[in-house]
C-alpha cells in the first residue's frame, strides 16, 4: 500500500484480493439463504396444503382450458363452481394448481357471497404438458375438485 498525504491508495492486487474475498463471502451468504428456502413442494404438496385431510369431490368444478395449447406461455382458463351463493353456502375461495410447472401453486381467487358467482378467467404460463388441477373450497367446509389436462406444443411437436 503507498499513502499520499492522507489518503490510503490501494495496488490493485490488494484491492482484487479484498473484493475477491467479499465476493466470496457474499455468496456464502446467499447460499446459505438459499438453503434455508424450502425447495418448490409437488403439487400434490400443494393440494394437500390447502384440504389438508379431507377428501376433495370430483364434480362441481368445470375447467374450461384448451386440448392444445400452441403457446404455453399464454393459455386460456375458465373456471366455474356450481354452487349457489348465499350467506349458507357459498364458495369461499378457488384454487389453480398445475402438475408440471417448477412452482404448483398457480393462483388463488376468494369470494363472498357478495360475488354473486364463483367464476374466474385469466390466462396461466405452462411450462409443458401437464393436467391442471383446480380446488373450490365451499363455507361448509367441503372441497370439491377439477382436472384439465392441456398438451402445449412446442414448435409443432408435444412437449
Amino acid at each position: 500500500m503507498m499513502t499520499d498525504g492522507m489518503i490510503e491508495t490501494l495496488d490493485r492486487r490488494t484491492f482484487l484480493c479484498g473484493a475477491g474475498g467479499a465476493i466470496v463471502a457474499g455468496l456464502g451468504m446467499y447460499d446459505a439463504a438459499l438453503a434455508q428456502d424450502k425447495p418448490p413442494a409437488g403439487w400434490e404438496e400443494a393440494v394437500k396444503k390447502i384440504v389438508g385431510n379431507a377428501k376433495p369431490i370430483e364434480g362441481k368444478v368445470k375447467l374450461d382450458l384448451p386440448e392444445i395449447a400452441e403457446n404455453g406461455n399464454t393459455v386460456p382458463f375458465t373456471v366455474a363452481v356450481e354452487s349457489p351463493m348465499t350467506e349458507q353456502l357459498h364458495v369461499k375461495s378457488i384454487h389453480i394448481i398445475s402438475t408440471g410447472n417448477p412452482q404448483p401453486g398457480v393462483a388463488a381467487f376468494h369470494f363472498t357471497p357478495q360475488s354473486g358467482k364463483a367464476m374466474v378467467s385469466g390466462r396461466l404460463r405452462l411450462a409443458r404438458t401437464q393436467e391442471i388441477v383446480s380446488v373450490a373450497e365451499l363455507s361448509d367446509g367441503s372441497f370439491h375438485i377439477g382436472r384439465r389436462i392441456v398438451k402445449v406444443t412446442i414448435g409443432g411437436c408435444g412437449g
